[in-house]
């Protein structure tokens, strides 16, 4: 592959993938960083738009650069920049709020109506050479930490934000449905905030597997049958009385709502991460009867990367256990085609050396 100024990972139209050559950013404001870009994971989104071309409302309807969870280290500071320098190692926050909205003034900048994030139509992502970003959206790592961990901050702050929404605190019982990335770093920001039971639902054995490796106190595979009849044998098989204090969804899937919702004790929190379906049957009879506390969860918000970062740097989480590849830059699209297939739990792809 040729040398390039800016070599980038575009999606060029549905399923089709190519590399370009792109400018290099230009710093927008005295308090911007540009970052040579070390390692991108994939996530589950990326795969969505090279799929299927959108999510929700989001529609790829130009060419756009791929990934979001990546780490780099300092290549150019601006003259107001303060806390970091060339050279340093960073964790990269991919998504530009405003900062003058009420959302943005009471800390709840995930919520910023003109939030720019990378890799959401219509703004550029992180699978590139170089990458603009403002200097508090880069977080330098510990000499601890590798930058292989610095691309999982990312979708940790993800779970962080998931486990704080639920306010999980010491001796709660907590469910979790979705054994991929995030419904693991779930499990694994539960036990750091103290949850005695953390139980890890799938439909893949091997995906439970891994989780009962990580760190779930306890697996469950549902059956065929209804979701009240599976939340009662969940219920049943790990002692949980009237039922567990939480449950997060991270997979999106109809069923395991219904079933999350039917597992819960009466007065206990349901927090909804997982995106499937803009619309699901929801069991809304059960969840008045035992007034639950239902929430959403995006992305992450004041404190989350903060926290991701010293989670990973003091080992609570240890997120370097669920890369299951690391492939070159020039082998990218090998990556999306490992993630499409859900072999794997992590997968990697190394910034461009040239």
């Amino acid at each position: 592959m040729r040398k390039s100024e800016n070599l980038s990972f575009v999606l060029k139209d549905i399923q089709k993938l190519e590399f370009e050559d792109r400018p290099i950013p230009e710093l927008q404001d005295p308090n911007d960083v540009l970052v040579r870009v070390q390692f991108t994971g994939i996530c589950g989104s990326d795969v969505h738009y090279w799929k299927c071309g959108k999510i929700g409302p989001f529609k790829v309807e130009q060419p756009m650069i791929l990934g979001h969870e990546s780490s780099g280290t300092v290549e150019r500071v601006g003259s107001n920049v303060m806390t970091l320098k060339v050279g340093d190692r960073v964790a990269m926050e991919p998504g530009e709020p405003c900062r003058r909205c009420d959302m943005c003034k009471i800390g709840k900048y995930n919520l910023c109506p003109a939030m720019a994030f990378a890799a959401t139509p219509p703004y550029d992502g992180t699978l590139t050479k170089y990458y603009r970003l403002p200097e508090d959206l880069c977080y330098r790592l510990p000499d601890s930490m590798s930058l292989e961990e610095g691309a999982l901050v990312e979708p940790l702050s993800v779970a962080v934000h998931l486990v704080r929404q639920a306010a999980v605190s010491p001796g709660k019982s907590i469910v979790i449905y979705g054994a991929g990335p995030v419904g693991l770093l779930c499990c694994a920001v539960a036990k750091a905030f103290g949850a005695k039971k953390i139980i890890a639902v799938d439909i893949q054995p091997a995906r439970l597997e891994v989780a009962g490796q990580f760190e779930a106190t306890s697996t469950f595979l549902p059956d065929t049958n209804s979701a009240a009849e599976n939340a009662a044998r969940l219920q049943m098989e790990n002692k949980l009385g009237t039922g567990a204090d939480i449950v997060i969804d991270a997979s999106g899937v109809e069923a395991s709502i219904n079933s999350g919702i039917h597992v819960l004790r009466p007065g206990g929190t349901y927090v909804q991460g997982g995106m499937g379906r803009d619309e699901v049957n929801f069991p809304i009879t059960t969840a008045c009867t035992k007034e639950l506390n239902i929430k959403g969860s995006f992305r992450y918000s004041s404190g989350d990367y903060k926290l991701a970062v010293q989670l990973i740097a003091t080992q609570q989480v240890k997120a370097r256990d669920l890369i299951t590849d690391v492939v070159r830059f020039e082998d990218a699209e090998r990556a999306f085609q490992q993630a499409k297939a859900g072999k794997g739990i992590k997968v990697l792809i190394e910034g461009p050396k040239e």
